[in-house]
C-alpha cells in the first residue's frame, strides 16, 4: 500500500494581513490533527514556547500533539526531514513565508524537494480587505504573487462595505486567475479546505469541539465571526462503473474554476485491473498513487471535491461522462499515459506484495 504523504502548505501575507491569526485559528481548531509548523518570524503567535525558544534551530512541542520550528529558508529541507520522521506522526505542515522567501520561491522549494513524505498542499495567501489598495501600493509584488496563489483569503471582511468587498474581489479575481477566493473574518476559515481533519477516539464526527464553543462566538472583543463554512461546499462522488483515463484526465486538465481540491481514490477498470489510484489535487498540482486494490474490497471509484461558488450538479454529470460506456468503450493500451504523467516516480520502486 501506499505510503501517505504529509499535505506541506505555505501561509503567505503581508503583515498585517491575518496571516498570524489564521495560523492561530488553524493550532486552536487542530483537535485529533498533528500540525508541525515552521515559522521565521513569530509576531503574535500564540505560542509561548516559541517566544522563550523564539530562535532558529528550535523545536517545541504545543501540546496538543503539534509541533513548531523556527527555521532559516536555506534549513527548509533539513527540517522538512526532522518533521516528517514517523515518531512525529504529524498531518500536515504549515509554512509561514513571512521573513523566509518569496512564496514562489518557497514553494519550489517545496515541489523540488526529494523527501517523499511529503505532497506540496498549495500556497495560501491571505490579504486584508480593508487595506487591500494601500497594500497594493506599498507592495507591488502583490501583484505577482497572487497569479501563483492556490488560494486566496480575503481576510477582515467586517471593516469594508459591501462595494469595498466587491472591488477588492474583482482586482483579486482578475490577478488570481484560477484560484480559488474565499471570505473570512478573524482568520476563521474551515481547515477542511486545506487539509483532512483527524476526529480524536471517542469523538463523533461533525459534533462541537470545546474549540468551537470557545471561538465559535466571537473573538473577545464583541466581533462576530463568519462561520467557515459558508464559502465553500464539497461535492461527494462515488461510480461503481470504472471511468475512462482520459475523459477524466480530460476534465482535471479543465478542472471548473472554483473547484480547489480533490482527493478519493479511482477504478480505471481494464485499464489498470491491478491498481486503485489515489488522487490528490490542490489548486493546479495534481498527483496519483496507484496501489493495488485491499483485497476483499468493492472496486468503486470514490471522490470529494471541495471548492467555492462551484456547481454541484455539474461537477456531478461531468464525472458521470467520465464513465466507461460498455465494452467497445474500454480504453486502449495507450490511454493511461495521461494519468501516468501526474505518477510520482522513484528511482526503486518496491515489489508488489
Amino acid at each position: 500500500m501506499t505510503t501517505q504523504q504529509i499535505p506541506v502548505v505555505v501561509l503567505a501575507g503581508f503583515l498585517g494581513a491575518g496571516k498570524t491569526t489564521l495560523l492561530n485559528h488553524l493550532l486552536r481548531s487542530s483537535r485529533g490533527t498533528r500540525i508541525g509548523v515552521m515559522v521565521n518570524d513569530f509576531g503574535d503567535i500564540g505560542i509561548d514556547a516559541m517566544r522563550i525558544a523564539g530562535q532558529v534551530g528550535s523545536t517545541v512541542s504545543l501540546g496538543n500533539g503539534c509541533l513548531c520550528c523556527a527555521v532559516d529558508a536555506s534549513e527548509l529541507d533539513e527540517y522538512l526531514e526532522v518533521l516528517t520522521r514517523p515518531e512525529s506522526r504529524l498531518d500536515v505542515i504549515v509554512i509561514e513565508a513571512s521573513g523566509l522567501a518569496e512564496p514562489q520561491e518557497l514553494v519550489r522549494m517545496v515541489l523540488a524537494s526529494e523527501n517523499e513524505r511529503i505532497v506540496y498542499g498549495g500556497l495560501v495567501l491571505v490579504v486584508d480587505a480593508a487595506e487591500f489598495s494601500a497594500t497594493r501600493e506599498r507592495h507591488p509584488e502583490t501583484d505577482r504573487h497572487l497569479p501563483i496563489a492556490d488560494l486566496v483569503v480575503v481576510n477582515k471582511t467586517d471593516r469594508v462595505s459591501g462595494a469595498e468587498l466587491l472591488a477588492v474581489h474583482e482586482t483579486v479575481g482578475r490577478l488570481a486567475g484560477k484560484a480559488v477566493v474565499v471570505d473570512a473574518t478573524h482568520g476563521r476559515i474551515d481547515p477542511e479546505l486545506l487539509f483532512d481533519r483527524v476526529v480524536p477516539e471517542g469523538e463523533i464526527e461533525g459534533q462541537m469541539s470545546i474549540e468551537d464553543i470557545l471561538y465559535g462566538e466571537g473573538d473577545g472583543d464583541g466581533d462576530p465571526r463568519a462561520h467557515p463554512h459558508t464559502s465553500y461546499e464539497t461535492v461527494s462522488l462515488t461510480a461503481a462503473t470504472p471511468l475512462h483515463p482520459r475523459r477524466l484526465m480530460a476534465f482535471l486538465d479543465a478542472r471548473p474554476e472554483g473547484l480547489y481540491r480533490i482527493k478519493g481514490f479511482v477504478d480505471f477498470g481494464a485499464a489498470d485491473p491491478d491498481n486503485r489510484y489515489a488522487v490528490h489535487a490542490v489548486g493546479r498540482f495534481l498527483r496519483f498513487y496507484p496501489e493495488r486494490w485491499p483485497e476483499g474490497e468493492e472496486r468503486l471509484t470514490q471522490l470529494v471535491l471541495i471548492g467555492s461558488g462551484v456547481d454541484a450538479a455539474a461537477l456531478r454529470k461531468e464525472l458521470a461522462e467520465c464513465e466507461q460506456n460498455g465494452p467497445q468503450d474500454a480504453p486502449d493500451e495507450h490511454s493511461m499515459w495521461g494519468v501516468l504523467r501526474y505518477v510520482q516516480q522513484t528511482e526503486e520502486e518496491p515489489e508488489a506484495p
